[in-house]
């Protein structure tokens, strides 16, 4: 279907939907990539993601519908998004581009549980390595259709009504792309996911990259990253600030301390992901090979 759609330059009607409603006046959570209100569809609740991507001469989230061949890019990434199907994975719905005039919306299930960070605030930490095992799991599926994650992070993992972690906001940091500088002068809320950012991302070329770009090994990185955070409840080296000053500790090799709770395996498994050579760090099924078993 996406290779009939390019070859055509149409996309299928499928992908769009219509009925959304009783969508609320204010976002219920703004996101790196935009704002989510809480409607409704099919006598059901579900997500409506107002898609925004940022300028860094403006200081401020600009909509780009005035770019077709970015639109069509985003276009195509939602249909391969509709395409995937894993009990890890944020379902997509469809897209809506009705209920704002100026904007594409990603329409998604409600996730009344919220993030990750928010669950294992409200419930304990006690599933922290189950939830983490998921992630890895919903990321290697990700790896395994050839898509990049590119922004993983506790507030991009959402949980199920049943508990279970489901990767969100993926593949979009391909269609709205930022380069360091731009993250960092934006403004903008993405500011913060430099803190999982490796080491080629800051400086591609001091780590063996041409330019900036995001792959499977920084994925892994990022997920080293996200084990820590989950474990402490706090993005990577929360007690240092400005962001640069994080990010010129990751370039001169410093990582986060081990938890107190974390097990030495998972320990490992950790520092193996952050190494600093991409070349070097596990694949995602080769850490969950060696994860650590449920006790």
């Amino acid at each position: 279907m996406q290779k009939l759609s390019e070859t055509l330059e149409q996309l299928p009607g499928s992908l769009f939907i219509a009925g959304v409603n009783d969508y609320d006046a204010v976002p219920t959570f703004h996101g790196g990539f935009g704002d989510v209100y809480r409607a409704s569809h099919q006598g059901r609740m579900v997500a409506v993601k107002r898609i925004r991507s940022f300028t860094s001469n403006a200081h401020r989230a600009r909509l780009h519908v005035h770019s077709p061949s970015r639109l069509q890019q985003f276009l195509r990434e939602a249909l391969v998004w509709q395409g995937l199907h894993h009990r890890f994975i944020l379902p997509l719905i469809g897209i809506d581009r009705d209920t704002f005039a100026d904007s594409f919306c990603m329409v998604s299930p409600w996730m009344k549980e919220g993030t990750v960070l928010k669950y294992l605030e409200t419930h304990g930490r006690t599933d922290v390595d189950r939830l983490l095992r998921e992630i890895a799991k919903g990321l290697g599926y990700l790896h395994s259709k050839h898509i990049d994650h590119g922004d993983l992070r506790g507030a991009n993992i959402l949980i199920s009504d049943a508990g279970h972690a489901c990767l969100a906001d993926f593949g979009l940091a391909t269609t709205i792309s930022e380069d360091i500088t731009e993250l960092l002068t934006s403004g903008s809320n993405r500011a913060g996911s430099v803190r999982w950012f490796a080491p080629e991302l800051i400086l591609p070329a001091d780590f063996g990259c041409a330019k900036f770009t995001r792959t499977p090994a920084s994925d892994v990185y990022a997920y080293a990253c996200v084990c820590v955070e989950l474990y402490t409840g706090r993005p990577p080296f929360a007690d240092v600030t400005p962001e640069t000053a994080a990010m010129f500790r990751v370039i001169r090799g410093e990582r986060p301390r081990q938890p107190a709770n974390m097990s030495e395996q998972l320990w490992r498994l950790v520092n193996a992901g952050w190494a600093p050579a991409p070349g070097t760090r596990p694949a995602v099924g080769d850490i969950l090979a060696l994860f650590p078993t449920p006790s």
